[in-house]
């Protein structure tokens, strides 16, 4: 194999597939990147066999081949390497040389049929939809995932499609995170998909543009095409819990509140939190809320924020992460808190499809 390729071209399609490979992989290969080029172009494909991430760039080919590099290392070579043109030999032993202008690199490798072959998807189902608003639907909901293994169905998000819109869930049991969308598909297509965390936080990194994504599933496996980039995942197994029930059907109050103004107040208060007790209490009077923390052992703080509220008092705690975490990723300028009392969970909506259930905390 033979190519010659602009860095910066080299570079950006590393970054696209690198960051999804193991540092501590039990099997060698995986922890290289696929180089392949034929035609007028080269690709990139890594994996870690629940995750493939695969590229492509345009380059002058001299000669088709193939080989696989260590990922890392190539990633680390290629960020040093000066501006300009970079062009890459391998030779029958797999030994790459990277030459750039003044600079000179000998990669060992490892052969390409040692590499995991790409899923092939037999799709029952093809969804189109916006990246950006795709990618807008994962970051406001994505955070709620579970991290607990022994819960294995709760650790990615629930991506059903039905009714006419894409609804993406997530839950750890505490919180539970939720937004809409309104898309074309038919009625054959009708699916739930558990898709795990890693896969998600790959495509919130990865989707950047602004074209058409299309999502093909079978029964195991879900790809997301879209730009040059193919991710292709395996779903999670099992049935997701009926997060309906836990969302509450109706609240006694609702408040409107600025939800800077709030994310910045909860921070502040919660500097004094304690991590084994996290909690901070938020006391609902006549045009105000008071946000409260007190730990013997630290100290105390509050702040009062002004807000339209002229219902019955209440008082109630949450963790302070989980509460600050769907004000981090809105982009709403307010917020509803909804809430009952102080034994009920309280619900975040915004003027978009969107809502966020968090389990208050009972404070002695």
């Amino acid at each position: 194999m033979k190519i010659s390729v602009e860095k910066d071209v080299l570079l950006e399609a590393l970054q696209k597939v690198q960051s999804i490979v193991g540092q501590r992989s039990t099997l060698p290969i995986l922890s290289n990147v696929l180089l392949k080029a034929e035609g007028d172009s080269f690709s990139l494909t890594t994996t870690d066999m629940e995750v493939c991430v695969k590229t492509n760039a345009a380059a002058e080919v001299k000669e088709s081949g193939g080989t696989t590099l260590p990922a890392r290392r190539f990633f680390s070579i290629c960020r040093e390497l000066p501006s300009g043109q970079v062009d890459i030999e391998v030779d029958a032993k797999d030994v790459t040389t990277i030459n750039c202008g003044p600079a000179f690199f000998k990669l060992v490798g490892l052969p390409e049929e040692e590499f995991p072959p790409i899923p092939e998807l037999e799709e029952s189902a093809v969804y189109t939809l916006d990246q950006n608003v795709f990618r807008g639907m994962l970051e406001k909901s994505a955070y709620a995932a579970s991290t607990d293994e022994t819960r294995y169905i709760l650790n990615g998000a629930l991506m059903s499609f039905k009714d006419e819109k894409l609804t993406v869930v997530a839950t750890d049991g505490r919180r539970l995170a939720l937004v809409e969308q309104e898309i074309e598909f038919s009625e054959e297509a009708q699916a739930d998909l558990v898709v795990p965390t890693k896969t998600i936080n790959e495509l919130i990194k990865t989707l950047q543009g602004e074209g058409i994504l299309r999502i093909r599933v079978s029964d195991t496996q879900i790809a997301f095409d879209f730009d040059s980039i193919l991710i292709v995942s395996k779903l999670i197994e099992g049935t997701y819990p009926n997060f309906q029930q836990v969302i509450p059907s109706q609240c006694e109050q609702r408040v409107a509140i600025d939800r800077e103004t709030m994310l910045t107040a909860v921070r502040r208060v919660s500097l004094l939190t304690d991590d084994q007790t996290a909690s901070i209490r938020l006391n609902f009077g006549k045009n105000k809320l008071e946000l409260v923390t007190n730990s013997p052992e630290i100290g105390e703080a509050c702040e009062t924020l002004p807000v339209k509220y002229d219902g019955e008092k209440i008082s109630i705690a949450f963790n302070p992460g989980f509460l600050m975490a769907p004000l981090r990723h809105l982009d709403s300028d307010e917020i509803f808190f909804e809430l009952s009392d102080e034994l009920s969970p309280g619900v975040i909506k915004t003027n978009v499809p969107f809502l966020y259930v968090l389990m208050p905390i009972r404070v002695t």
